[in-house]
């Protein structure tokens, strides 16, 4: 299967520059798995801002929401 690197570019919400991962989704999973955390796609605009990845901020970020 052939990645579709410049079609992720445009749904990728990340907004660190320069993120070498950027557009190649598989690679900045593993990143972020490794490091115990969620990759930027995971998160609102606004949280996604303040670079907390975490996996406690995804969950307090969904919290009292059903």
């Amino acid at each position: 299967m052939e990645c579709k690197i410049e079609r992720n570019k445009k749904i990728c919400n990340c907004s660190y520059e320069p993120c070498e991962k950027k557009g190649i989704c598989c690679e900045c999973l593993h990143y972020h798995r490794k490091r115990g955390e969620l990759p930027a796609c995971y998160f609102t605009p606004e949280i996604e801002a303040t670079y907390d990845r975490s996996i406690k901020r995804f969950i307090s970020m969904h919290q009292g929401k059903k």
